[in-house]
């Protein structure tokens, strides 16, 4: 597929990588500018481009900014076919975006970001820490391999990003409309657990809406007490631990 990944950090170089590795064409753009591409991005196939030029013929669009940066793009894919797939891999965290009002009144992550953009999209790779999505991707069929939700109001979309997120190394599991992708937001069950397929499907029908935010605030606190940083191992353990 043509594959256009915005933003190069960890998140979105990872997903260019894989995906190039997985036989995509893969166009890459970060807002400061193709030389924020990693060396090991572009060597496993992916071009760096600028922003613009990764907007056009695309048939899937992978978003991975910061949250609150979401509204800055509306007008650079204000032209983009309605045809084309458009991801968005991020979460909302108060204590490091900002506070937006409409998301701490309720509303969901991606329904917030659907209207900021402008455009339908697909919720998918947020669930994941950046090193469990480095690091553990295996192939399909691969016994105990972690599981990705992807939520999207369009079948087409959703089934095409759960092809995707198979190519990078994960079992995606379908976590029904935007409206649904609570359930997957910081905070819950099945958010940075790494969780097999079944179990991730139990952890997301097990979410608390309104208990949410209030497990993502104290995790957060807890991180933030720790005298150093806790490994990826560590970190999925405390996640899982929040929720027993």
């Amino acid at each position: 597929m043509r594959i256009s990944v915005i933003g190069a950090g960890a998140i979105g170089g990872n997903i260019a990588r894989r995906l190039s590795e997985a036989g995509h064409e893969v166009l890459v753009a970060d807002a400061r500018g193709p030389e924020a591409v990693a060396p090991g991005v572009r060597e496993a196939g992916a071009r760096a481009v600028d922003l613009d030029a990764a907007t056009h013929d695309r048939e899937v669009l992978v978003l991975s900014i910061p949250f609150a940066k979401q509204p800055e793009l509306a007008d650079l894919l204000a032209g983009v076919s309605g045809d084309t797939v458009i991801v968005d891999t991020s979460n909302y965290y108060p204590s490091m975006n900002g506070h937006i009002e409409a998301v701490d009144n309720g509303q969901v992550e991606s329904v917030w970001s659907a209207e900021q953009l402008g455009k339908p999209i697909v919720k998918a790779w947020n669930a994941a820490l950046a090193g469990t999505q480095q690091t553990k991707g295996v192939p399909a069929g691969t016994p105990g391999r972690i599981a990705i939700p992807v939520a999207a109001d369009s079948e087409r979309a959703r089934r095409t990003v759960m092809q995707l997120v198979d190519d990078t190394g994960f079992d995606p599991v379908d976590a029904g409309t935007l409206a649904e992708s609570w359930r997957q937001q910081p905070g819950t069950p099945a958010y940075c657990t790494e969780l097999d397929a079944a179990e991730l499907q139990r952890a997301l029908a097990a979410a608390d809406k309104d208990e949410a935010p209030r497990t993502r605030d104290r995790l957060g606190e807890q991180f933030a007490s720790l005298t150093e940083a806790p490994s990826l191992d560590e970190t999925v353990a405390i996640n899982r631990a929040a929720h027993h």
